[in-house]
């Protein structure tokens, strides 16, 4: 696909205003093209030239203003123009290619009955792969779609139905959208329809996860109409995209995809398996963030990529507040606090941090890098904040008229600062400099002296990392906890405005008693690295399975794992902590996460001596949390998926795929007998035999996912070398069989097996990308780094691989994030 620089779309809008794109698609072909005619009209400096993306496989004809144009106009992606008049009409008929990566028109074929399901993805500059476009989002237009299909399949577009004759359908104009928002899908779909205070509903999904969507379709369009309710409260301009159609994809690159009228999610939203509440509620927030994003994002889109945060940081913030507001899961911000805020924060300190808000993105490879914790996590964090200082009547105001001057439009960060500064009486300039412009995270610490049990001094200090020197304001909550009567409780809660002078004494608490626990940024508003004073961290252990409040639980646990990550607490102590806390932990997303964090820095900053005996004691604290959750309920679930993972228990394993040994309420469905299939692999406790036999059971899609992982987890050299060569060089094999291929290669257990492809990873990856783009190679490059093989030898092969000049931005961004966590693995090490 072509790149777009920044200058290039600056000099094509101030050229271009497009009217309207007319696209007429016939799926009715071979399989591996399809025809697509379109009709482009806009408007133009007269006499100017200028280009469409446009990535054609084959040709019939091109014509300008009626005057046929040379096919080799069409290179490099690009269709050139020139002598454009001021009223313009494109018309071109050609043969497009489908693809197999989650980019353009993704082609699928359902292994379980053999059914074909398309759908269009032309984030972030694919739109060339289907229609001759002005591929940038500040260059608006309204797509008309007309679509030929098997007469068997059902078709849907961002656009109102207007007809269907046999295979033949015809959609209504839509509003002014940018052309990456412009969706569709084609196929036999399974469809569930509801209506929803004047809003015709829809949810799609592949035939063969009919039962499943039935099943769930209740959860998902009762979450629907909550959240779309909440918005009409929030936003004075009611849903504007006609209908609310939700569809469920295979191989989806994203989670979801905020298509106006259409929302595309991955599949696995609608699961075949038992799931946890947790599971669930991540369901929901994804549900609120892509309709947040029918305002933010598609409403009022950004001019250019720099200002991405305007999309993805404010369907965050809203994803987790509005879920927690209109839908029973009302502990998103607990799950935010451990799990999406600890994202922002690692993806803040490595190599690749860049601002909310950078001042410049000079290209789409580089805006599709800055899809990350920062743009997600660390905006919505920030958002927040600013809430909490601005107040919400404040907020929603600002956002209101932001809505009413730009709807179906563009805008920047300059137009909702002026909007917000002017609804809150504030100047949010300075505020935008220090938290949207500079990047890098703040450390605060408790510095705490006393005079016997009373607080003499309490100081909250700042600082900052070397080479990001920038010290910011917060707003941070100081709890006092006692433990009493068998559990700890918050005496009081102190609200302190933070300046930027690195000090901030609090007054308010000197003379008081001093507390068991005084926990920092307690209410989880401020943004930045939490360290808890000397006394309060010793007490953890003792005091964390005693504290009622989930979010304060939340708070610790992302503390003490931030440190471990950091060095500055060995992980050995966090094991120790998981093994005396977690079998009490309540709160499911706070065992998920915990789980899962601490059983990959055991198999990163654990030694290959110390190891073992860690992962036991994991398994240790899996086990005595099955043992005390309820039968059938999301923490025994959990506990049980955690107990896999950390097991060396072969016997046990194979019990329980046989029924022996489950305890009570314990369903082992498709997905958790095929999680114990994948440990056994691991162990060298289930051969291709094994695995085979479980996928003649299951020939689903999920199935085939599974299946390619278990395969690249056996610790034998001919599937490992089969494995990896897949990886690099099969571009037969789809964007998340890759995925999933790499993700199932590297184990800690078979460090002398895996050892050469250390060296083969550096060698072969540069080419991996000749095959694989955009986000789809991205993901493969991260899953197929050696990141267990923690050793100074990988790092002096990152090094070398990054002294090419030549080296493709996004392998280079991978190489250095994962080097810097290698480094600080090193650094781990030392304190085992």
């Amino acid at each position: 696909m072509p790149t777009l620089t920044r200058a290039e779309a600056a000099e094509r809008a101030s050229l271009v205003d497009v009217d309207s794109y007319h696209v007429d698609l016939d799926l009715t072909g071979d399989g591996a093209t399809f025809r697509a005619r379109t009709v482009a009209r806009f408007r133009a400096r007269p006499g100017a030239a200028t280009f469409v993306e446009f990535e054609p496989v084959a040709i019939a004809s091109i014509t300008l203003n009626g005057r046929p144009v040379p096919h080799e106009a069409v290179a490099g992606g690009r269709l050139a123009l020139s002598g454009l008049a001021e009223e313009n009409e494109l018309v071109t008929d050609a043969t497009m290619g489908y693809s197999n990566n989650g980019e353009g028109l993704h082609r699928y074929t359902d292994p379980a009955d053999g059914s074909v399901y398309l759908y269009q993805h032309l984030f972030i500059n694919n739109g060339g792969r289907v229609l001759p476009c002005f591929d940038q989002p500040d260059l608006k237009a309204s797509f008309r779609v007309s679509v030929t299909a098997p007469a068997d399949w059902t078709v849907a577009t961002n656009g109102r139905l207007v007809s269907r004759d046999g295979g033949r359908w015809e959609f209504a104009p839509t509003e002014r959208i940018s052309t990456y928002l412009a969706s569709l899908i084609a196929g036999p779909w399974h469809v569930r329809t509801d209506e929803h205070d004047g809003i015709p509903l829809a949810l799609y999904i592949r035939a063969t996860l009919a039962e499943h969507l039935d099943q769930q379709a209740a959860e998902i369009f009762e979450v629907t109409r909550q959240c779309l309710d909440r918005f009409h409260e929030m936003f004075e301009i009611r849903y504007p995209f006609g209908h609310y159609q939700q569809a469920f994809a295979p191989e989806f690159n994203f989670g979801a995809m905020e298509y106006p009228g259409l929302v595309v999610f991955r599949d696995e939203f609608v699961p075949r398996s038992t799931i946890t509440e947790t599971e669930r509620e991540h369901r929901a927030s994804v549900i609120a963030h892509e309709m947040a994003h029918q305002w933010f994002g598609d409403l009022v889109t950004m001019a250019w990529w720099d200002d991405l945060w305007l999309n993805e940081s404010f369907a965050e913030y809203l994803g987790s507040r509005v879920a927690a507001e209109a839908t029973r899961f009302t502990g998103t911000w607990t799950t935010f606090a451990i799990q999406r805020k600890a994202w922002g924060l690692r993806a803040d300190q490595r190599p690749s941090t860049h601002p909310v808000a950078p001042a410049e993105v000079a290209d789409t490879d580089e805006a599709l890098m800055n899809f990350d914790g920062i743009s997600y996590a660390k905006g919505a964090s920030v958002l927040k904040q600013l809430v909490a200082w601005l107040g919400d009547e404040a907020f929603r105001a600002g956002v209101n008229a932001h809505f009413a001057e730009h709807a179906y439009g563009n805008a920047t960060l300059a137009d909702l600062l002026r909007a917000l500064s002017a609804a809150g009486g504030r100047d949010l300039s300075g505020w935008a400099e220090v938290w949207l412009r500079r990047a890098q995270v703040n450390t605060l610490r408790l510095e705490v002296r006393r005079d016997g049990d009373v607080y003499r001094e309490v100081t909250v200090v700042q600082t900052a990392p070397d080479g990001f020197p920038t010290l910011r304001p917060h707003r941070i909550g100081i709890g006092l906890y006692d433990q009493a009567d068998g559990a700890v409780t918050r005496r009081a809660l102190i609200e302190a405005e933070l300046d930027a002078t690195g000090r901030t004494v609090l007054p308010e608490l000197t003379g008081v008693r001093a507390a068991d626990l005084l926990l920092l940024n307690d209410g989880d508003l401020a943004y930045g690295k939490i360290r808890l004073d000397p006394d309060s961290a010793a007490a953890v252990p003792l005091l964390l399975p005693l504290l009622t409040d989930s979010l304060a639980r939340a708070v610790i646990w992302a503390s003490v794992l931030d440190a471990v990550v950091d060095g500055e607490r060995p992980v050995a102590e966090l094991v120790a902590l998981v093994l005396a806390a977690l079998p009490v932990e309540t709160e499911t997303v706070i065992v998920e996460d915990v789980l899962r964090a601490t059983r990959g820095l055991v198999d990163r900053y654990a030694t290959a001596e110390t190891r073992p005996a860690a992962l036991e004691l994991i398994a240790q604290a899996a086990d005595r949390l099955l043992a005390v959750s309820p039968a059938g309920g999301s923490r025994q679930l959990v506990a049980a998926r955690g107990l896999i993972g950390a097991s060396i228990d072969t016997a046990r394993l194979r019990g329980w795929l046989a029924g022996d040994g489950v305890p009570e309420g314990l369903v082992v469905d498709a997905d958790l007998r095929w999680l114990i299939v994948y440990r056994l692999a691991v162990l060298g406790a289930a051969g291709l035999e094994v695995i085979e036999a479980e996928l003649a059971g299951d020939r689903t899609a999920s199935g085939e996912q599974w299946a390619v992982r278990c395969r690249a987890a056996l610790p034998d050299p001919e599937t490992k070398a089969a494995a990896w060569a897949a990886i690099v060089g099969d571009a037969s094999l789809s964007n998340r069989l890759a995925e999933l291929t790499a993700h199932g290669f590297w184990h800690a257990e078979q460090a002398e097996l895996l050892a050469p492809y250390v060296e083969r990873y550096f060698a072969d990856m540069p080419e991996m990308l000749l095959i694989r783009s955009g986000m789809s190679a991205e993901k493969t490059a991260i899953a197929a780094y050696p990141a267990v093989l923690v050793s100074d030898r990988t790092r002096e092969l990152a090094a070398a691989l990054l002294a090419r000049p030549e080296l493709h931005p996004l392998l280079r961004r991978v190489v250095q994030d994962h080097d810097d966590d290698m480094r600080r693995a090193l650094l781990a090490r030392g304190l085992s």
